[in-house]
C-alpha cells in the first residue's frame, strides 16, 4: 500500500513548519503575551468563507501537534471536500497563546493549499471523460513547494517529479548546450549506467523531428511534447505509436486543455496549478 504524502515527505514537511513559525513568531509573539494567560483555554473554529476544495486539514493539524502538543483538534471536514461558504472545516482548542501563535500559519497553509487543490478539481473535472491525468510542475514558491504539490494530489492531480534529483528531465537548454538531442541522450545514457540507483528519464521534444529520434533510445521513460497544438500533438502520437507515454506541457489553460486530453496523451502539465492558483478566504474564529 502507498505511503500517503505527509508520511512520504515527513521530514521536509516537518522542517517547512518549523522554518514559517520561526519566520512568524522569532523569540515570542508578544501581542499574545502582553494579554492572554498561559494557562487559560479557549477554542476556535476554521470557518470557510467561499466555496472551495479544502486542503491543508493535516497540515494544520501538524502545524498544532508541533508548536503545542497539548493543543486539540476535531475534524468536521477531510482534506479534498468540496465545501460550501460558512462550512466549518475544524474546531481546536488548548492554550489562547498557542492558537493566536499558530494561527497565521495555519490559515496561510490552508486558504493556499484549498485554492490549488480547488483549481485542479476544476481542471482534472475538465477532463474527466479522457484517460489523461492532471500534473503539476517545478512552478512552486521557494520552501513552500511540499505544501503545494500536496494540495495537487488533494485536487486529484498528480505530482510530477519533486525537484531535481528524483527523476532526469532533458530539457531544451540541455539539448541546446549540447548541440543535439543525439549528444545529450548518449551522455544520459553513460551517466545512467553509472548510477548505483535507477531514475525515471523524461525528455522534452520541441519537433516531431526530435521525437522520431527518441525512439532509438528504449530505455526512455516518458516524453514530453512541449508547445504542441492538439493538430500537432496528434502526429506526435502517430509517430510515437504507443512506445512512452507521453505529456503535453507549455501554454496549457483552462480554454485548451480538454482539446489536448482528447489527442489522447496520458499527461498534460501544468504549472498554473501552483504559481496561478488564487487563495481561499479562511477564519480561524474564536468561539469560547
Amino acid at each position: 500500500m502507498p505511503r500517503s504524502f505527509q508520511d512520504q515527505y515527513k521530514e521536509p514537511l516537518k522542517r517547512l513548519i518549523q522554518s514559517a513559525l520561526q519566520e512568524d513568531i522569532g523569540d515570542a509573539d508578544h501581542s499574545a503575551l502582553a494579554c492572554l494567560s498561559s494557562a487559560k483555554k479557549h477554542r476556535a473554529q476554521l470557518l470557510v468563507k467561499e466555496d472551495c476544495v479544502i486542503a491543508g486539514v493535516e497540515m494544520a493539524s501538524m502545524i498544532f501537534k508541533e508548536f503545542d502538543p497539548s493543543l486539540t483538534m476535531m475534524t468536521m471536514i477531510s482534506d479534498g471536500t468540496k465545501v460550501e461558504k460558512e462550512s466549518i472545516v475544524f474546531e481546536v482548542e488548548g492554550s489562547s497563546q498557542s492558537l493566536l501563535a499558530t494561527e497565521r500559519l495555519v490559515l496561510n497553509c490552508l486558504q493556499r493549499m484549498s485554492g490549488i487543490a480547488s483549481l485542479t478539481k476544476d481542471l482534472s473535472q475538465l477532463i474527466g471523460h479522457t484517460s489523461c491525468q492532471l500534473l503539476d510542475t517545478r512552478k512552486t514558491t521557494p520552501n513552500f513547494r511540499h505544501a503545494e504539490k500536496w494540495a495537487v494530489q488533494i485536487g486529484g492531480g498528480v505530482n510530477h517529479r519533486m525537484g531535481l534529483y528524483d527523476a532526469i528531465m532533458i530539457k531544451d537548454n540541455h539539448i541546446d548546450y549540447n548541440g543535439s538531442l543525439e549528444t545529450t541522450l548518449e551522455k544520459v545514457r553513460i551517466y545512467l549506467d553509472a548510477l548505483e540507483h535507477p531514475l525515471a528519464v523524461i525528455v522534452e521534444t520541441r519537433s516531431l523531428q526530435e521525437v522520431t529520434t527518441c525512439l532509438q533510445y528504449p530505455w526512455i521513460n516518458r516524453l514530453l511534447l512541449d508547445n504542441m497544438n492538439p493538430e500537432k500533438l496528434k502526429e506526435a502520437l502517430h509517430i510515437n505509436a504507443g512506445q512512452f507515454p507521453t505529456e503535453a506541457s507549455g501554454n496549457i489553460t483552462k480554454e485548451t486543455i480538454v482539446a489536448i486530453a482528447e489527442t489522447g496523451v496520458d499527461y498534460v502539465s501544468l504549472g498554473a496549478l501552483t504559481h496561478s492558483a488564487q487563495n481561499i478566504d479562511l477564519s480561524l474564529k474564536a468561539t469560547s
